[in-house]
């Protein structure tokens, strides 16, 4: 063989081990893909989960009204959002169309507010078969409420706003801003409010108590994009909006810190039933899943 053959073969051949490395890779990156889809929930010791709604894309906010109806929002934006009702005979309506990226909803003397985070767009109070504008902010999310006084938060890369609004009064305050990418507000029964930053820049995303003096110190950090925030009676609920592997924390009155749920995909709303007993959104996955407090054994 010559020279030229003996190159053009060489040539071929390493064309072959490069094509079947690239295939090898590709492989690789679909079963990691799929892995990660397919990675299964996992429920801390005492607690069980099983799935109570299914197909529901892009899921993200969940509320209940007075009957017992439950609400969850689809969060697209660019006005394909919607807002479901499913009343407790089963049966779904859309309740709300032409939302942008509806991403917090909350059950608000005698009725529901619902937020936007697609923009400039109004905090909307659904109550008495009317829709009212309560306040106009920037790509709004979380809700909180003590039932008179209303919080929202926006979800700006340098610019966000924690804004606090009096029911009653209708006085708006801003009471921080210059936050970048806050999502979740949270405000607990002794009046302790809280807030997350997602820190997707950065990878540490973090909770942090607001306090009037400005200092607004860290009460958990280096998380995986926190976004819902909740305050009950157990403590303070921090779910993590990342695609693969996020969890459901949370965090007692004693300052313990317990991974509820893990193996999630973009978690949102956690929504209180009952004691020991809660609803949690899984956007990632389309559906709405049902935790449990176990009893405890004797």
């Amino acid at each position: 063989m010559t020279a030229s053959g003996l190159t053009a073969v060489a040539m071929a051949r390493r064309r072959r081990l490069l094509l079947t490395a690239g295939a090898a890779v590709l492989a690789g990156g679909l079963l990691f893909l799929v892995w990660q889809r397919f990675y299964p929930v996992t429920a801390a010791a005492g607690w069980a989960y099983r799935v109570h709604l299914d197909n529901l894309p892009q899921v993200s906010a969940l509320a209940i009204d007075r009957e017992g109806s439950l609400y969850w929002t689809r969060e697209l934006g660019n006005g394909r959002g919607s807002l479901f009702r499913r009343s407790t005979d089963g049966s779904v309506t859309e309740v709300l169309a032409g939302l942008s990226k509806p991403d917090g909803l909350l059950s608000f003397r005698g009725g529901l507010v619902v937020s936007q985070e697609g923009g400039k767009q109004g905090v909307l109070w659904l109550h008495d078969g009317q829709g009212e504008t309560l306040l106009t902010g920037r790509n709004v999310e979380g809700l909180a409420s003590d039932g008179r006084l209303l919080y929202a938060i926006e979800d700006q890369a340098v610019d966000g706003r924690l804004l606090r609004l009096d029911a009653v009064s209708g006085a708006l305050s801003v009471l921080r801003s210059g936050l970048r990418e806050a999502e979740g507000v949270a405000i607990c029964g002794n009046g302790d409010l809280f807030y997350t930053l997602k820190g997707k820049a950065t990878g540490k995303g973090s909770v942090r108590r607001w306090l009037a003096d400005g200092s607004d110190p860290v009460v958990l950090g280096d998380l995986n994009a926190p976004g819902f925030l909740m305050c009950n009676e157990d403590g303070l609920w921090i779910s993590e909006d990342e695609t693969h592997r996020a969890r459901l924390l949370l965090l007692d009155f004693a300052g313990r810190l317990h991974v509820i749920l893990s193996g999630l995909r973009s978690a949102q709303t956690v929504l209180a039933l009952a004691p020991g007993r809660y609803l949690v959104a899984e956007q990632g996955r389309g559906r709405v899943l049902l935790l449990e407090r176990l009893p405890a054994q004797q």
